[in-house]
């Protein structure tokens, strides 16, 4: 999915006269994607100098663009701030990344338990950008009084 098709899908739906939600197509994911540490060299805001030579690693490209061009949408959701925005899009530019988004200012701290009314997928990112595959693993879901 193309940026402009992506803002143009994501705008204001009405259904039966009643604004709604938009939701993705069947198939189509939403990745949101860390940059630091997850697609180039971990450097924290306190080095900003760094970030415009921060060493790629290549699966990412290779991976990232791979899934936008399969449609998917690809947004960066960073820790760095504002004030690095600069320099994050110029890097992301350079490096020939494709993407629909950057969000800035994400929590710093790690521990993350993202909580909403659509589904939700994580996946951690271990060193290497691959296809995603299908594993069973155990997650803490909100008790809604219904027997396993």
């Amino acid at each position: 999915m193309k940026k402009e098709e992506a803002e143009d899908y994501l705008h204001q739906k009405v259904e039966r006269g009643t604004t709604v939600s938009p939701v993705l197509p069947e198939g189509i994911k939403n990745y949101l994607i860390d940059i630091d540490g997850t697609i180039c060299d971990d450097i924290p805001n306190e080095e900003p100098e760094r970030m415009a030579t921060a060493k790629l690693y290549p699966d990412a490209l290779e991976t990232l663009n791979k899934w936008y061009d399969e449609g998917h949408l690809i947004c960066f959701f960073t820790s760095r701030v504002e004030a690095h925005r600069g320099v994050t899009e110029k890097w992301l530019q350079q490096h020939g990344f494709k993407y629909h988004s950057l969000l800035m200012g994400k929590p710093r701290g790690g521990n993350y338990h993202w909580i909403d009314n659509h589904l939700v997928r994580a996946t951690r990112y271990n060193g290497k950008f691959t296809d995603l595959i299908e594993k069973e693993v155990t997650i803490e879901v909100f008790d809604d009084g219904k027997s396993q």
